[in-house]
């Protein structure tokens, strides 16, 4: 069973930056797309950046343009840098395949605060 494991999250002031990480226990990265997805308080899970295999990203209206997410298939991660993060940005972000869900992992909070 793979396992996929988000870190680098944490308490931010609005304006800052985060870069987070998910690292998977096999290598499933390189064969598939992968997303970074955003559950707000109170909110459904939502995808918010995904990088197909050959590298084309496409990010939600919401993030577009603050938020870049990249790969880096030898190391089995994916990361997503965070900019000109807002209030509205606060919540637990995951990775996972889109076409080809897995378990989910524990996530990786992040909070922007004013």
């Amino acid at each position: 069973q793979v396992q996929l494991v988000e870190s680098g999250g944490g308490l931010v002031q609005a304006g800052g930056s985060l870069r987070l990480s998910c690292v998977a226990s096999g290598s499933i990265f390189s064969i598939n797309e992968v997303g970074w997805y955003r559950q707000a308080p109170g909110k459904q899970r939502e995808l918010v950046a995904s990088i197909s295999t050959r590298g084309v990203t496409n990010y939600a209206e919401s993030v577009t343009g603050r938020f870049t997410i990249s790969r880096d298939d030898a190391k089995n991660t994916v990361y997503l840098q965070m900019n000109s993060l807002k209030l509205e940005d606060t919540g637990v972000y995951y990775c996972n395949l889109p076409y080809n869900p897995r378990s989910w992992g524990q996530g990786t909070q992040v909070t922007v605060s004013s």
